[in-house]
C-alpha cells in the first residue's frame, strides 16, 4: 500500500526511505486511522517526514497524490457549497478578463451580508453547471460567484486567486511556514536591520574585555583578565506575517527577510496572520487550526516596548478590512480595521513593511486605509524602505 504516496514524496524531494513506508503500512493496518484524509494526512506527515523543512514539499506531493481532492471549512452555508459537482468549475471556456471599464459597470450588491444572500438564492435556484455566465455559480463569466470569470467582488469557488477582489474564498487553505534556512541574499537585509540597534551590557560577566585586560595587565606587569557582560541588543522585535493568496508572489522575498531578522535580534517573535489582522494569529501554518492564540493574548504577552514590525501587502477587499464577518475564512466579530487600531494603540512602535511596488500603492483603496491607521508609516520592502523602517522604529 501506498507505494504511489512513497514515489510522489521522493518525486517532491521529500527523504523518505522504505522504512517509513512499512511504518505507515502498519499503522494504517492497525486502524491508526480509518476513511478520513485528514487524519491520514496528519498520520502520513508524521510517519514519513523526519524534518519540518520538508513539510511544504510533503503538502505538494500529498496534493498531488490525491489529484486536488479538496476538502473545505464547515460553515452553513458553505454546507451546500461544497457539495456542487466539480466540473461545474472546469475550464473549457478561457478566464475571463474585461477592462476597467466594464468590471465598473457591473454591479455590485452594497454589503456583505446582501452578497450572503444573492449566494443563498443562487444555490437554491441551480441545478446545472453553467459557464460564462452572469448569475449562477460557474466559471468563465461575470457573475460573482464562481471561479475564472471577472467581478469587481464575489465569492471565490473552486479555482485558484487571480485579481485579489473576492470577498469570501469557501476553501480550506493550507500555508507554507517560512523557512529561516533560507541564507543567499539576507546579507544587505541584516545591513539594513542592523540599524535596529540598542546595545546593553547583560548576563553574567563571562565576555572578555580585552582594552581594559591591557590596560591591567600593563599596570601590573602580570596577566589581569577581565570580563564583562556580554553585549546585547535591548531591541525586542515582534513580527507578523501575512500569508497566502496574493503574498504567494512574495514568498522569496519574506524569507529573505526573515532568515535576516533571526540573525539580527536575539528576542524576535514572529505570528502569522492572513491578509487583515483579526481576533487570532497563529504561529504554525500546518497546524494553525490547533495553535491559535488569541490577539488580546497576544497584546498581555508582550509589552509595549516591542517594536513590531507587520509584513504584507495590504491587498484585499475592502469588506475583509471594514466589514464584520469580511475575512474571507471565516464570519469574524469585529472588523479587521478595529484590530490594526488596537494593535496601533496597543505598542509604542509599529510599523508595515510592504512587499508590492510602491508605485501601485495609490491604486489599492485597502493600502490607503492601513497607511492612515499607522500613520504613514508604511514602507516598501526595499533596502532603502528597510532602512527608513528601523530608523523609526529605533527613535
Amino acid at each position: 500500500m501506498f507505494i504511489r504516496l512513497f514515489y510522489k514524496l521522493r518525486k517532491y524531494g521529500v527523504p523518505v526511505t522504505t522504512r517509513e513506508l512499512i511504518d505507515l503500512n502498519q499503522a494504517v493496518a492497525s486502524g491508526v486511522v480509518f476513511a478520513d484524509q485528514e487524519q491520514f494526512y496528519q498520520l502520513a506527515r508524521t510517519v514519513m517526514v523526519k524534518n519540518e523543512r520538508y513539510f511544504d514539499k510533503f503538502d505538494r506531493a500529498f496534493k498531488d497524490y490525491f489529484e486536488g481532492i479538496e476538502s473545505f471549512d464547515i460553515d452553513d452555508l458553505l454546507n451546500q457549497v461544497k457539495h456542487l459537482p466539480k466540473d461545474w468549475f472546469d475550464l473549457e471556456l478561457l478566464e475571463k478578463h474585461l477592462s476597467p471599464e466594464q468590471r465598473e459597470a457591473l454591479q455590485k450588491a452594497g454589503s456583505l451580508e446582501e452578497l450572503m444572500k444573492m449566494l443563498e438564492e443562487r444555490l437554491r435556484e441551480q441545478h446545472k453547471k453553467h459557464q460564462g455566465g452572469n448569475r449562477m455559480v460557474g466559471t468563465g463569466g461575470t457573475s460573482p460567484f464562481g471561479a475564472f470569470g471577472d467581478h469587481p467582488e464575489g465569492v471565490r469557488i473552486g479555482g485558484p486567486g487571480r485579481k485579489k477582489s473576492a470577498v469570501k474564498v469557501w476553501e480550506q487553505r493550507k500555508y507554507q511556514n517560512l523557512d529561516d534556512d533560507q541564507m543567499l541574499g539576507t546579507r544587505q537585509m541584516q545591513m539594513a536591520l542592523r540599524r535596529l540597534r540598542k546595545f546593553a551590557r547583560q548576563g553574567a560577566a563571562e565576555e572578555l574585555d580585552i582594552g581594559t585586560t591591557i590596560q591591567k595587565t600593563a599596570q601590573k606587569g602580570i596577566l589581569d583578565v577581565q570580563m564583562v557582560p556580554e553585549r546585547r541588543n535591548r531591541i525586542k522585535v515582534l513580527m507578523l506575517f501575512d500569508v497566502g493568496g496574493s503574498m504567494d508572489a512574495y514568498i522569496a522575498q519574506c524569507q529573505k527577510l526573515f532568515t535576516a531578522a533571526k540573525f539580527e535580534f536575539k528576542t524576535l517573535e514572529y505570528f502569522y496572520f492572513h491578509n487583515c489582522l483579526y481576533d487570532y494569529v497563529w504561529k504554525d501554518n500546518h497546524r494553525r487550526q490547533n495553535t491559535r492564540m488569541e490577539t488580546f493574548d497576544l497584546f498581555h504577552k508582550y509589552g509595549k516596548d516591542y517594536r513590531v514590525i507587520i509584513v504584507g501587502d495590504a491587498s484585499m477587499a475592502p469588506y475583509e478590512l471594514t466589514s464584520v464577518g469580511g475575512s474571507v475564512e471565516y464570519m469574524n466579530d469585529e472588523a479587521g480595521i478595529v484590530w490594526l487600531q488596537r494593535l496601533r494603540q496597543h505598542f509604542d512602535k509599529v510599523a508595515w513593511l510592504n512587499p508590492e511596488e510602491q508605485g501601485y500603492w495609490q491604486y489599492t483603496q485597502t493600502i490607503q486605509v492601513i497607511k492612515q491607521v499607522f500613520e504613514d508609516h508604511m514602507y516598501p520592502m526595499s533596502l532603502k524602505g528597510i532602512e527608513d523602517l528601523t530608523r523609526y522604529l529605533s527613535r
